[in-house]
């Protein structure tokens, strides 16, 4: 299996970038643009759950913007050819209080580009 090619690795970079300068921005046209416009897209919340492009952009439509200063950490980008990555990441806010967030994202290349077919955002348990 071909995996971590560098060009692939980087093209995926940009477009999770892509995803979360909208996401801090609360750019919700940017951010439905990056997942797939179909109605098997699943994205998973800390309190809610997506199925099919159209509900997430509804969805998205009437979420408030994200807390100020989101910091990712521990990132990592895993690519499987030239078209399959999965891309997951853990987030926090400065100043606030709480477990950090976990997020993974699977990105596959379509003909309109790299999209989001799968998206799980969760917090950490406390648990090992």
């Amino acid at each position: 299996m071909d995996v971590n090619r560098s060009e692939v690795v980087a093209e995926v970079a940009a477009a999770f970038a892509a995803y979360e300068k909208a996401l801090v921005a609360n750019d919700t046209a940017a951010m439905a643009d990056a997942f797939w416009d179909s109605p098997a897209v699943v994205r998973f919340g800390i309190g809610d759950r997506q199925d099919g492009a159209e509900a997430l952009r509804a969805w998205r439509e009437c979420q408030p913007p994200l807390p100020a200063g989101r910091r990712l950490f521990d990132t990592r980008i895993t690519a499987f050819g030239g078209d399959l990555a999965v891309v997951t990441t853990m987030f926090d806010y400065p100043r606030r209080e709480g477990r950090p967030g976990r997020q993974s994202q699977t990105w596959v290349r379509l003909p309109a580009g790299w999209r989001i077919v799968h998206a799980h955002v969760s917090h950490e348990t406390g648990a090992p």
